[in-house]
């Protein structure tokens, strides 16, 4: 959900469900290497309540449309993250049974 402004769209803050401060400080990050970016900061309200703000302001472009760049961005990051890491997994398996190891998958 946004709470934004209906005069000033370059600031916001999102409400997101059932998410925690690894999605958020994610968001963050990716959000503050945005040049757009003029201020990102998030909150968990408290603890028991399952919802974080995430609050943008940025130079003049809508806060809708950065951070849904961000989270593009965010996809695009993990998805490097993830097919690097099963890079590794393959590479590794093949060096270990080259060298006489058999490496079961199952484990």
């Amino acid at each position: 959900m946004e709470h934004g402004s209906l005069t000033d769209p370059s600031q916001s803050t999102f409400s997101l469900v059932d998410e925690d401060h690894t999605f958020a400080n994610a968001a963050r990050f990716t959000l503050n290497q945005d040049p757009r970016t003029k201020f990102c900061g998030y909150s968990i309200p408290h603890p028991s309540d399952n919802r974080l703000n995430i609050r943008i302001q940025t130079t003049g472009d809508a806060a809708k449309d950065v951070f849904n760049d961000s989270c593009q961005d965010l996809m695009v990051i993990c998805q490097h993250v993830r097919s690097t890491f099963d890079k590794a997994v393959v590479d590794f398996r093949m060096s270990k049974s080259v060298n006489g190891m058999d490496i079961d998958s199952n484990n």
